[in-house]
């Protein structure tokens, strides 16, 4: 069996770097029309926003708020190399600049009748990676599909329709990852209770009472890791800026670190933004600060390496959950392995 099925991770997932018009602009250069785009503003302080084709370009929603859906936000389309823009300053000021991260889920979504609740559903079984949106109806428990055949080893769920609703994570290499929660918008540790997650397998999540509010239009993005292409996993940090190494059988372009055993930002750094080790241009999804610079890791050729000791990215004996995606696989479909940067 190969290695990988994904010897270009590019075609499925891409961060571009732009520079804001203040005007009409099309953004090109993703690699492939994308089914979901998160912007940050990386100039200012300013919400992270992802939108979607399941929801729709204007559609926006923020990492890091509980606010409800937002339906004028910046993008205008998903074209075939990236996106288009209107004036919004959070996605197109003048002279700002700007990172987005961009994912191909499976185009235009479909109707799926897996859970009791059926949702429109984009999704990529080859990626593993899934747009879901809902509208619950009835008492909880009750399930969706997912569409990835898989388990998945993230969900992401969100009410579009209630603003007090957190986003809230199920993390399937969390110890008893049924009974576990975090949250994207805030610092929490992970929280544990019996009641949080029901049966999550190759077809279905389950959603206990207390996720979300009853009878919501709700949102899910669902991950599953593929050999070569993403990983989803955890580490114990070890205090030192000679830091724990993490093994995820590709080049990391994109690592999204939090720390679940006690309260710690979620840190997000990239390939685009830091081309040479030591990385150092972080942002914090749960957070509108603006880019910040501080000695994080090492992207290396099969994993990545904690380079400092800051108690949000590798704590003394902490436990940390890691989400990433590859620039390239250790070893292609072919046999090749790939370089160190």
């Amino acid at each position: 069996m190969a290695y990988t099925t994904i010897d270009d991770p590019t075609i499925y997932f891409n961060t571009l770097l732009y520079t804001g018009t203040g005007s009409t602009n099309s953004v090109s250069g993703v690699g492939f029309s994308p089914d979901w785009v998160w912007i940050k503003n990386r100039d200012a302080t300013d919400s992270h926003r992802v939108t979607d084709t399941v929801r729709g370009a204007a559609k926006e929603m923020y990492t890091n708020q509980t606010y409800s859906e937002d339906p004028n936000g910046g993008l205008t389309s998903f074209d075939s190399d990236g996106f288009t823009l209107n004036t919004n300053s959070s996605y197109n000021g003048s002279s700002v600049k700007y990172v987005s991260w961009n994912w191909l889920a499976g185009g235009s979504a479909s109707s799926n009748t897996d859970g009791d609740q059926t949702t429109s559903v984009s999704a990529s079984t080859t990626a593993g990676f899934s747009i879901c949106t809902f509208t619950e109806a009835g008492s909880a428990p009750y399930s969706f599909g997912h569409g990835l055949g898989v388990e998945p080893d993230m969900v992401w769920l969100k009410s579009r329709t209630n603003g007090s609703n957190s986003w809230q994570v199920y993390f399937g290499a969390l110890s008893s990852p049924n009974s576990n929660l975090i949250q994207l918008n805030n610092t929490n540790a992970s929280t544990t209770s019996a009641t949080w997650w029901g049966t999550i397998n190759s077809s279905i999540v389950t959603i206990n009472a207390g996720l979300i509010t009853p009878n919501t239009t709700a949102l899910a993005y669902c991950f599953a890791g593929k050999k070569g292409y993403s990983k989803f996993g955890t580490f114990t940090g070890n205090g030192n800026a000679d830091g724990t190494f993490v093994y995820t059988g590709f080049r990391p372009a994109w690592v999204f670190v939090k720390k679940t055993s006690a309260s710690g930002h979620w840190v997000l750094i990239d390939n685009k933004r830091d081309p040479i080790n030591v990385t150092s241009n972080y942002l914090l999804p749960d957070n509108t600060t603006k880019e910040e610079s501080f000695t994080d890791r090492d992207l290396l050729s099969n994993g990545f390496k904690m380079r400092n000791s800051n108690t949000d990215r590798n704590a003394s004996g902490a436990t940390f959950i890691y989400a990433a995606f590859a620039e390239s696989p250790f070893v292609n479909s072919n046999g090749v392995p790939n370089n160190a940067r």
